[in-house]
């Protein structure tokens, strides 16, 4: 086999491999929040991992919107290399009535800002993490985020994630406190104190698609690299006949 029939094979193959490879990582590229679960009255530690989905620009800026209906009490955060946060703080339209007292302001927001020249690159995630509490007694929060672009674009991650399980095309990140996740969130839970529990093994259905997909690419992909190897020696093996 000559050095031209090797090349072609070996970029065949790559090919392939990079198909296969990033299929699944497509389909699970959302901002999620980790653990989804927290008890009432508890303080969580709450980790919002962002990928950057892009292909042409960075992820400079993320916005998690906080409940004002069920608000935490307090939230602080993790300061992290490159960005600043900043935790707004507003005066509730409605007061809430807790044990401690009545609560009329309350967090309703955290924004992290990429310093000039930082960004969450291409192929890239970075994790931001805040302690929220006390956790409402309430059945689930909704965290809607927002994620800005390089070039200006916005994704809002604000769907709500319907009881089947059948994930929207932009889930907000969800705590549930009293409600179960849906059966397919895949998520991970925490106990009753806020200390992270093994990662559920359940997967996602957009997930389980992408590994079909890929996998059918692989085998689409081999059944193709073996019938140009074959053609391709057939013709490296043919004998001049023109006295040669």
């Amino acid at each position: 086999m000559n050095k031209r029939v090797l090349a072609r094979t070996s970029f065949a193959a790559a090919a392939v491999a990079a198909l296969v490879l990033a299929a699944p990582l497509v389909a699970s590229a959302h901002v999620k929040v980790d653990p989804n679960q927290a008890s009432v009255g508890s303080y969580a530690t709450l980790t919002f991992k962002v990928p950057t989905e892009s292909a042409t620009a960075g992820t400079v800026k993320l916005e998690v919107d906080l409940p004002t209906d069920t608000p935490f009490g307090s939230v602080s955060y993790i300061p992290l290399a490159g960005w600043s946060t900043q935790v707004v703080t507003e005066k509730l339209a409605k007061p809430i009535k807790t044990d401690d007292g009545t609560v009329t302001e309350a967090p309703v927001k955290v924004i992290w800002t990429a310093d000039k020249g930082v960004q969450i690159a291409p192929g890239q995630f970075q994790e931001f993490v805040i302690s929220a509490g006390a956790v409402p007694d309430t059945g689930s929060i909704l965290l809607p985020t927002h994620q800005t672009y390089s070039d200006g674009s916005v994704v809002n991650w604000d769907q709500k994630t319907p009881a089947s399980g059948a994930e929207p095309e932009h889930p907000a990140p969800t705590l549930y406190v009293k409600d179960a996740p849906p059966a397919d969130s895949g998520a991970a839970t925490v106990t009753a104190t806020p200390i992270a529990a093994p990662v559920s093994s359940a997967t996602s259905s957009s997930e389980a698609v992408a590994i079909w997909v890929a996998v059918g690419g692989l085998a689409l992909g081999a059944i193709a690299l073996v019938i140009s190897v074959v053609a391709l020696t057939r013709r490296g093996r043919v004998a001049p006949t023109d006295g040669q």
